[in-house]
Formats: structure tokens, sequence, C-alpha cells
């Protein structure tokens, strides 16, 4: 979509279809169980960690149907969006965002490969490591208890048809 169409309000913007799924990952990153529970931080931290493992499992949902492939890249600037709101609130100017945001993408994407690597294998003990790296934890022996948490939502994900997904749904 090109910045005059945005501007002017000729098309819809694509990313909207998408936003109802960008919410529920949210929503689900902000459940208190993964911080009671799983030994998550409840910090900013611990907080983005959480986001960023619910969008991971999204998006490698979104990867396993080849309607739904070609348009992670729009959950991924919704995504992009929020945590430039949210930098800006937290009063970094724009010398910054743009340095903070490729730091964020590098990171998520550094995360979204081990998740990738480690659930594809069913490793177990390899998720758990990854998550000790990855994951702001508030008891570091609660990573294998967030990991079978991981794991459990992510079969969730796979049980999703794609118009629950897009809807912002996930299976029971």
């Amino acid at each position: 979509m090109t910045f005059f169409a945005r501007l002017f309000g000729t098309q819809e913007d694509p990313r909207e279809q998408w936003r109802p799924l960008w919410h529920r990952v949210v929503e689900e990153a902000r459940d208190p169980d993964w911080y009671r529970m799983c030994g998550v931080a409840d910090t900013l931290e611990g907080r983005f960690d959480m986001v960023t493992l619910v969008l991971s499992l999204a998006i490698l949902r979104m990867e396993t149907d080849e309607d739904l492939a070609p348009h992670t890249a729009l959950l991924t600037e919704l995504f992009v969006e929020d945590m430039e709101g949210q930098l800006r609130e937290a009063g970094i100017g724009d010398p910054t965002v743009g340095k903070k945001i490729g730091n964020l993408m590098s990171s998520m994407g550094g995360r979204l490969g081990a998740y990738r690597t480690a659930l594809a294998a069913e490793d177990r003990v390899a998720l758990a490591d990854a998550l000790k790296r990855n994951v702001t934890m508030s008891q570091e022996d609660e990573a294998e208890a967030l990991a079978e948490r991981m794991i459990r939502l992510h079969k969730r994900l796979a049980r999703t048809d794609a118009a629950q997904l897009r809807a912002g749904e996930f299976a029971a």
C-alpha cells in the first residue's frame, strides 16, 4: 500500500485484517498464568518476551498454511507499529526509535528461529534452553514449565483453522 493511498484513505490497510490476531497475541501474552505458573518475570522485559513468544507461535502457525504464510509480514508490521508506539510513549525520541526497533526485530528473528527449530524437532530440552536464553524469568528453574505450556499453545494453534486465526480465535 502506498503512502498516498493510506494518507487519503483510498484503500483499506491490508494489516487491518490481521489486527484481531494481533490483539489476541497480546491478550494471550498478558495471561497471568504465564507469569504466575511458568515463572516469567512480570516486568516490562518479561511482558515483551511473552509477546514475542506468542507472536512467534502465531507466525509459525501461519507459515504452515500457504494462504497465510505471505501475510506473516503484515502481522509483524503490527508488532512493529505497537512497539514503536510503546517506545515513543516511554519517551524514546525519533533519533533512536529506528535503532531500537531494529534491535527488537533482530531479537524477534533470533527467538523465532530458536523456537522453530526446537518445536519442529519436538525437543523439550532445546526449547527450555532457548527459553532460558530468551525469556526474562523470575525463577529460572521454571523454564521447563514454560516450555510445556508453550508446546500446548503451539498445538492449539496447529488445530486452529485459517479463518479462526484471522479472527483472532485460538482452538481450545
